[in-house]
């Protein structure tokens, strides 16, 4: 059941990127993206990931993608209508199988590292994800979480300060 689940899934997350790429309707490509990103949410859960699944929702599929049709209600680019890109997709389209050839080739004859880390799936299950990613993230990578959360503060300011009108 779990293997139809995946390959239901990895369909529609193939055909909406296909989509994404292909509608003329920047909003209709943005809603695509969005199925896109909720298919690999679910991905995620098969994976045995919520933590990462519920932020997949959230800050993709809500914040990215509010502020992606925003920009694109505030640019009106619904009117402008694309040519014909036939020669781009199919070279896109040649370059997609021969990566997705490679990459399988490259995964079928690698072998893993045999390098093992800390935290096992056992500590995973006792524990949880939750808390193992916020004892990480506010014990091990506090600096760089902080220079981060700076970063997107200065990313605000600067986007009032550019959107103000002058008086």
């Amino acid at each position: 059941m779990g293997i139809l689940l995946f390959y239901l899934t990895a369909f529609v997350a193939v055909i909406a990127a296909f989509f994404v790429t292909k509608c003329r309707n920047p909003v209709n490509s943005a809603l695509c993206l969005v199925t896109n990103f909720l298919c690999l949410a679910v991905l995620y859960v098969m994976l045995e990931a919520p933590f990462m699944a519920a932020i997949q929702i959230m800050v993709y599929a809500g914040a990215i993608m509010v502020l992606i049709i925003f920009v694109i209600m505030l640019l009106n680019l619904g009117t402008s209508v694309k040519g014909n890109y036939v020669h781009g997709l199919a070279g896109g389209g040649v370059l997609a199988v021969l990566m997705l050839f490679l990459t399988n080739r490259f995964v079928a004859n690698g072998q893993a590292t045999g390098t093992g880390g800390e935290i096992t799936s056992e500590v995973i299950k006792s524990v949880g994800h939750t808390e193992l990613i916020g004892r990480a993230m506010f014990t091990d990578f506090l600096l760089p979480f902080e220079i981060a959360s700076i970063l997107l503060l200065v990313a605000i300011i600067g986007a009032v300060v550019l959107s103000k009108r002058k008086i």
